[in-house]
């Protein structure tokens, strides 16, 4: 462990497994039962498993940790100025949800002064779970049990794989940094979602690039990289918080990442 005055505390490590449990066991009683599907004021799908998974989680966080903000998808913010704050996103990838993909998450932050010491990568469907908190090494849990993952090196970026969402999300000067980046890289594969920064601290893909994220996308997954060896910046090189602007780079190698940086800055 690090220095006990920057790590995450190991009862809010335990805390978010057990919120990542309960999610768990909601959204799977709703998968692949054929459920309705609404439409948010963007058009973006929710259903009943979104709302009953952030209802159950803000209630466990209520009762055990009083004084604690949250920040969730589905129902806003309560005491988002407190020193600890959890950021919730019930179900990440809400449309292969809806569609009977078992490649969803659960994402579960906890923030600390505005930085991310916790992050839960919970992918029900598919048994496995990332747990990453600053002071600890990031552990995945799956049908093989518990144990640490780490990023890989990757030294050039012609070797480096790349995940990004859809290109259609992409526009104007944000089109342009990722056809830049994907002429330069071996193989690109899009719309990993959550499960892609997994693959990265696992040590099995190099790169994510996204953009138009919100806080609950990526507030998560700052913890499990950098846990890992990685690195986890706007594309400028800066923390994330909740004020970031949305766009959002990951390497598993940091000096990889520092690469596609100066790329992205020329481009």
């Amino acid at each position: 462990m690090s220095d006990p005055e920057t790590a995450c505390p190991e009862d809010l490590r335990h805390a978010g497994v057990r919120l990542a449990e309960c999610a768990r066991d909601v959204v799977l009683r709703y998968f692949r039962t054929g459920f309705a599907i609404d439409r948010k004021a963007d058009r973006s799908p929710v259903t009943a498993a979104d709302r009953e998974a952030e209802r159950a989680l803000r209630a466990m966080i209520t009762e055990a940790f009083p004084d604690h903000g949250i920040v969730g998808e589905e129902f806003g913010d309560e005491r988002p100025g407190a020193e600890y704050v959890w950021v919730l996103d019930p179900i990440d990838g809400t449309k292969r949800f809806a569609t009977g993909h078992p490649q969803f998450g659960t994402l579960i932050a906890l923030l600390r002064g505005g930085r991310p010491i916790l992050g839960v990568i919970d992918m029900p469907g598919l048994d496995e779970c990332w747990l990453g908190a600053t002071g600890w090494p990031t552990v995945v849990r799956d049908a093989r049990g518990e144990r640490e993952v780490r990023t890989r090196p990757r030294a050039a970026l012609s070797e480096a794989s790349l995940y990004a969402n859809a290109p259609e999300t992409f526009a104007g000067d944000d089109l342009v940094a990722l056809d830049s980046l994907r002429g330069q890289v071996a193989m690109t594969v899009y719309d990993g979602d959550c499960y892609a920064y997994g693959l990265i601290a696992s040590g099995f893909t190099d790169l994510v690039l996204e953009t138009d994220m919100a806080p609950h996308d990526y507030l998560a997954l700052v913890p499990v990289v950098t846990g890992a060896g990685g690195c986890i910046t706007d594309w400028r090189g800066a923390p994330l918080d909740l004020e970031s602007s949305g766009q959002v780079l990951a390497a598993g190698d940091p000096g990889l990442h520092a690469m596609v940086r100066e790329l992205l800055a020329q481009s």
